[in-house]
């Protein structure tokens, strides 16, 4: 406590010195050890003397020897040293990604009005506000403007969605006399805007599309970009009630309806069946091993208080006769059927059940049964964009 200022600054340097010796021996030439050794001695031998003066020029002597003992590096430029920023928080991203938290973009509207998905909206564009207003819009609550128009003659050979840069939905029109023309939302959305009024002109011109047909004018709100939390699931086993996503691989049903598309890619919907539970429903309500699901995402959707459209759970629809060459199983389209998870199964191989809130618009376990524990990825956990939609925050 009561040690001179002189004497701990030179403890320090010795320590200091020390230290750099030991980290830096692999690429210190033999001679500079011993020489800073030696200068360490000299500082140690003045600080047990008490001679300050001593001491001051060894400290002086071991600073020198130390800065002048490895060959002088030419300092890192402005490019450089971002460079090596934005590699070390892309590394940091990835590691976050791939063990923590994954970012996920919600592309349909089977969670509605708990989370949004894409949805379209027919707007003239004559009728568009102004383009600052349009601009503040697409940073806010992420809508775009869309006017889509064809702009010469082509048959149309195949329809489908596809994933752009993994975060974003398109959809794409291949033609057998031109190259592919790529939308900006997915089928669904398109549809809602104009695509289907451009389909019912192409039937009518036996698979022609004329030039000047509008395929898409309206807005796209883009799906929640939500936080999975994929750790959490190697800690403890998922709740009933609570929003999940997992990905379709290996799940029969999905591939038969959606195809390659949907059987490789993931959902999210609320996980309304553990192992063991036994799943019925009896429009509106949804019921466990012949009671009531009490949680309170299923009182939500039961209900159908505001936000939500319509009450309840509703049971799956088979389709039209020959609809499918093949029919897929379907487990819930009576209030009689029950779907059962096994109770006992080996790890990876535990049956979950998934529902989504919009039951009249959803893709789920009704329709193709279970999913196993292998397919999980985590709990949905934080809403982060858009911001002004009413879902900013932690999901529930």
């Amino acid at each position: 406590m009561f040690t001179a200022k002189w004497k701990k600054e030179a403890k320090l340097l010795a320590k200091g010195a020390r230290k750099f010796v030991n980290y830096k021996r692999d690429v210190l030439k033999p001679e500079r050890v011993e020489e800073i050794e030696s200068r360490r001695d000299d500082l140690l031998a003045a600080l047990k003397a008490g001679d300050r003066a001593r001491s001051d020029e060894a400290s002086k002597q071991l600073r020198a020897t130390c800065e002048n003992s490895l060959p002088r590096e030419k300092p890192p430029g402005w490019l450089e040293e971002n460079v090596e920023v934005m590699f070390v928080a892309i590394v940091i991203a990835l590691g976050l990604r791939a063990y923590y938290l994954q970012p996920f973009r919600i592309p349909t509207g089977s969670m509605q009005p708990t989370l949004n998905g894409i949805v379209g909206t027919p707007l003239k564009k004559a009728d568009w506000p102004s383009l600052p207003q349009r601009l503040l819009e697409k940073v806010l609550r992420g809508r775009s403007y869309i006017y889509v128009e064809n702009d010469k003659d082509r048959r149309i050979t195949a329809l489908g969605d596809l994933q752009f840069m993994h975060f974003f939905s398109r959809s794409q029109i291949s033609f057998a006399d031109s190259a592919p023309l790529r939308l900006p939302a997915p089928v669904s959305p398109m549809r809602e805007i104009g695509l289907d009024q451009a389909l019912r002109v192409v039937g009518a011109n036996n698979g022609t599309l004329p030039k000047g047909t509008v395929l898409g004018e309206g807005t796209i709100d883009t799906g929640d970009l939500v936080l999975v939390n994929k750790f959490s699931y190697h800690f403890r086993k998922p709740k009933r009630g609570e929003v999940f996503v997992f990905d379709t691989i290996g799940i029969r049903g999905i591939k038969e309806r959606s195809g390659p598309q949907g059987a490789g890619s993931h959902y999210i919907k609320r996980l309304a069946g553990v192992p063991g539970d036994t799943l019925s429903i009896r429009p509106p309500n949804l019921y466990v091993d012949g009671k009531l699901a009490k949680e309170a995402g299923f009182q939500k959707v039961i209900e159908g208080a505001p936000p939500f459209t319509s009450a309840g759970y509703v049971l799956a629809n088979a389709g039209e006769p020959g609809m499918y060459k093949n029919p897929p199983v379907i487990y819930l389209t009576k209030p009689s059927d029950t779907l059962t998870l096994a109770a006992e199964a080996p790890p990876g191989m535990r049956e979950y059940a998934a529902l989504g809130d919009n039951t009249n618009n959803s893709l789920d376990s009704r329709y193709w049964g279970t999913v196993k524990e292998f397919n999980l990825v985590g709990p949905a956990l934080f809403s982060l964009w858009p911001i002004t939609t009413g879902h900013w925050g932690f999901i529930r």
